[in-house]
């Protein structure tokens, strides 16, 4: 069997060892640091003798096959390639079809080996001129396609590669008659690499006038260009580890800026981001994009508002314009680096341009506002453009929450619509409403922890913290009771699932209604907590009153004659103390 042979070959240590700094730990034993997860003391062990890694901490463990599939989101026939490969066993192929692949991909590092030789002279002078290096002419395989109409074919010949193998790869063209001809010529060229280094494809541009100005491998058994991105072979290890994607228009762009020392930078093959790139890099790891422009900011916002439903819900998506019009080739031949790096620093917001765009469409300030509102940004705050929530979609979430918050609805309601199967339906006003009931004491109340987390002294004005909707609202009221410390509430959430919330309720991240005394004064905070600490008073205290006039009212029904009117009594006082203190709110809010 081709896996055990390829499994019996590879060092497994030596392997890891392009990945983690591993020490010796007895013989044949080596450990470091976890690359699963995040540790400061090594749990992660390798046994080369026998194969297998394990980790103490994560309990992540298996053979070179797991370690690769895991570590670089591979499937096992293509870890099972890419181990055959680095050890030089052949494959057994199982079907013509992976047969015929196999043979295109090994066509088309002929044809790179004829482009490459054929790269002196005016083709290396125009790399050179765009502001390349040799070593990045040598990195990225870059070549040149002399004009002649038969050159790839006659160099294919004598190699044993006839027209119609050159057919099946895209590399030739044929006109009315039947007769085949080089397709690229008096080009330059860029190999194109799918994610495992393979080659699928080219890309090439002319030096003159001539059209069109690029030109790509047609579509093939290996090659989709709604598939591929440029430079993906190069940057998905970094992007794959958390830092943002940044694609670019061009191949210059994407070798000018790996040149310059970034580390993530990729083409599309002159389409748009679509869905088949979203499942490529959502299987990858890829979690954050940024898109660079060469146009105006009016450019930037038709481009986010073009992108695949997929690709908006599932990342985390910005769009960046760059000085002068200028492509980020052209900025850094011009030794701008700085301009490039502020215009990292600045951006547009997908998730925050749709809203902005939405908010401009519909009156919110009624109901039918905010249905159509909904119904518009449904399909942004779905996972992935699907039917369930998915909770480890993070930008879909985050819609939802920016949704929830600018309409001042609950967002648990919201969810649940989101996540109905009835959401198709017209949305109706009493689901709205529905969505609006609580929402603003819970707002009342998040507000109310952030100024106590702010200054846990306001507490003391506070007898009862059962009467609060928010359970983590309760907790951290009960913590900071019982201890008077704000680091006792961190203690107390850590690890949890609420956790990231507390911290968002301390600092007001991405939550403007959290960020109202932020960067006031001491003593501003301080005014501003106890005036919230006399509105939740109030609400809290009119909340008391409605829950003792319920029970009065069911005592009203049982209640024997003679103490009727002694009841109904009571009641009415309860009810004047309940318009006295929103009479009392009034007066303040005008204040």
């Amino acid at each position: 069997m081709s896996k055990d042979e390829v499994r019996s070959k590879v060092n497994l240590s030596e392997l890891v060892a392009e990945y983690v700094h591993l020490q010796p730990a007895g013989a044949g034993r080596f450990r470091g640091l976890c690359p699963f997860h995040k540790e400061k003391s090594p749990s992660f062990h390798v046994d080369s003798a026998r194969g297998y890694y394990y980790c103490f901490g994560c309990k992540a463990g298996g053979d070179a096959f797991n370690f690769l599939m895991n570590l670089e989101h591979l499937t096992f026939a293509d870890a099972l390639e890419r181990l055959a490969m680095r050890v030089g066993v052949t494959l057994e192929r199982r079907s013509s079809v992976e047969k015929s692949h196999r043979d295109l991909y090994e066509i088309n590092e002929m044809a790179l080996s004829y482009f490459k030789e054929n790269l002196a002279g005016t083709a290396q002078a125009y790399f050179l001129s765009r502001g390349l290096n040799p070593n990045s002419l040598e990195r990225f395989e870059l070549g040149y396609s002399p004009a002649s109409y038969d050159g790839l074919i006659r160099y294919a010949r004598v190699r044993g590669v006839v027209e119609a193998q050159l057919l099946s790869a895209g590399l030739l063209s044929e006109n009315e008659e039947g007769r085949s001809y080089d397709r690229f010529r008096g080009r330059v060229m860029f190999p194109i690499r799918d994610v495992l280094g393979r080659l699928v494809g080219f890309g090439g541009r002319v030096l003159d006038d001539s059209k069109p100005k690029y030109l790509n491998t047609p579509e093939t058994e290996i090659f989709k260009k709604s598939e591929q991105l440029y430079g993906f072979n190069l940057a998905r290890r970094s992007a794959s580890s958390g830092q943002e994607l940044l694609v670019v228009e061009g191949y210059l762009d994407v070798i000018a800026l790996q040149q310059a020392g970034f580390e993530t930078p990729v083409a599309t093959l002159g389409t748009a981001l679509t869905a088949d790139h979203a499942t490529l890099l959502a299987r990858q790891g890829v979690s954050r994009m940024a898109l660079l422009f060469d146009h105006d900011a009016a450019g930037q916002r038709a481009t986010l508002s073009a992108l695949d439903q997929t690709v908006g819900s599932r990342f985390a998506v910005r769009a960046l314009v760059l000085p002068n019009g200028k492509d980020p080739a052209e900025v850094l031949a011009s030794g701008d680096l700085e301009s490039l790096k502020k215009a990292l620093l600045g951006g547009i917001d997908e998730v925050e341009l749709r809203l902005e765009y939405a908010f401009k469409q519909y009156d919110i300030r009624t109901v039918q506002g905010k249905r159509d509102l909904l119904m518009f940004l449904l399909p942004r705050m779905q996972a992935g453009g699907v039917d369930l929530l998915d909770a480890s979609e993070p930008i879909a979430a985050k819609m939802r929450r920016r949704v929830a918050e600018r309409l001042e609805i609950d967002e648990k309601k919201l969810s649940e619509w989101v996540a109905s199967k009835s959401k198709f339906k017209n949305l109706s006003s009493t689901q709205v409403m529905g969505m609006l009931e609580g929402r603003g004491e819970e707002l009342r109340e998040r507000q109310f922890a952030h100024f106590l987390l702010q200054d846990p002294r306001l507490l003391s004005k506070l007898e009862d913290e059962s009467l609060f909707h928010s359970l983590i609202v309760r907790d951290i009221v009960k913590v900071i009771r019982e201890t008077g410390s704000r680091e006792a509430v961190f203690d107390h959430f850590r690890g949890r699932a609420e956790e990231k919330e507390v911290l968002e309720l301390m600092f007001g991240v991405d939550r403007p209604e959290m960020m109202a005394g932020a960067e006031a004064s001491w003593q501003k905070i301080q005014q501003m907590g106890s005036e919230h600490m006399e509105e939740i008073k109030s609400h809290l205290g009119e909340k008391e009153l409605l829950q003792n006039l319920v029970v009065l009212k069911k005592k009203l029904s049982s209640v024997k004659p003679e103490a009727e009117m002694h009841l109904l009594q009571e009641i009415n006082d309860v009810q004047k103390a309940v318009e006295a203190e929103r009479r009392s709110r009034m007066t303040r809010g005008r204040a």
